[in-house]
């Protein structure tokens, strides 16, 4: 069951730390000192920095503390400058917007599940909150996390030190690459992943086999083709009875924006589920990296920044 709240505050950095080379944390408060809102593991925030910039970063503190927030960085020197604006531009004291949190990526927690946790890189934020939930559950859970050096592996100490037996490292430079292949996942077993596309990809192939389940929590964009329906479809606005028309090349949003009608959005790339749109009538094709293969099939939502009609014509509550 996912969890949602667009609301916006403007929190204030009460910490910077380098967790791990290229990788900052980030720790925010609110700036009259009350308690921040409860969040679940596997839950991200938006920051805005500007408008036509926003970034979504997981939150990877400890869920039982309501005085603060804490966000991990990794710089990108090649993207298109949010990261680097948040480790070179952001001091202590200074205020931050940021909206949420959301959860696309929620946890559940029964005594009878076994979980199987994969981390690539970056992709440990999410998963950390989900380890130590697991963990105070008595649940049976294996950590797997793989990068390319122990340098640049947040958390990563800390965690092998705190489960040594659980815990399993997997550093690319001391020749221990991780083995998506070798998996072995059987009835009973959650398999939760988060990481570069190359390790999802692989782990969403791997899993036709599998008897347990996967799911996963993608940064990166999936890639698709060209549109099952190639033509213009019609949007039924159901609250005013507006028809758009979406033309090939257009995406939902941006059409409804051109006649007015604002929905409320941020990566524009379908991996942040800000733009979650119900869905009344009509068949979607679905390109987002949010929604499970369950969630897609019901069709009773669409992320409007990148999913398309299948079909002549859609109608949206909106």
């Amino acid at each position: 069951m996912s969890f949602f709240s667009d609301v916006e505050r403007d929190l204030v950095v009460a910490d910077r730390t380098l967790l791990a080379d290229g990788v900052l944390a980030l720790d925010l408060v609110s700036h009259n000192g009350r308690e921040l809102p409860g969040w679940t593991p596997g839950s991200h925030v938006d920051v805005v920095l500007r408008p036509g910039l926003e970034r979504q970063y997981s939150l990877c503190g400890d869920v039982a503390d309501r005085s603060r927030w804490r966000i991990a960085v990794l710089r990108e020197d090649g993207g298109s400058g949010g990261s680097v604006a948040l480790h070179d531009e952001v001091e202590v004291g200074q205020r931050l917007r940021l909206r949420g949190p959301r959860n696309h990526f929620v946890l559940e927690v029964t005594p009878s599940t076994r979980y199987r946790f994969v981390a690539g890189g970056i992709g440990i934020t999410p998963l950390r909150a989900m380890v130590a939930a697991a963990d105070a559950a008595g649940a049976d859970w294996v950590l797997d996390y793989a990068g390319r050096s122990r340098g640049r592996m947040a958390f990563a100490d800390d965690l092998l030190a705190a489960h040594p037996d659980r815990v399993r490292l997997h550093v690319a430079d001391e020749g221990d690459r991780f083995d998506v292949a070798a998996l072995d996942v059987d009835a009973g077993t959650a398999v939760y992943a988060c990481g570069p596309a190359k390790l999802l990809d692989a782990l969403e192939a791997s899993s036709s086999g599998w008897a347990g389940t996967l799911h996963v929590e993608r940064f990166e964009a999936k890639a698709f083709g060209a549109p099952v329906w190639p033509g213009p479809f019609e949007v039924e606005l159901a609250l005013t009875g507006t028809t758009v028309v979406v033309e090939p090349g257009v995406t939902v949003l941006d059409a409804l924006a051109a006649e007015g009608v604002d929905v409320l959005s941020s990566c524009r790339a379908g991996t942040c589920g800000t733009c979650e749109t119900p869905v009344l009538e009509g068949e979607v094709e679905h390109r987002d990296s949010v929604l499970s293969p369950g969630e897609q099939a019901d069709g009773t939502v669409m992320m409007v920044c990148v999913s398309r009609a299948a079909g002549p014509r859609l109608v949206v509550d909106l």
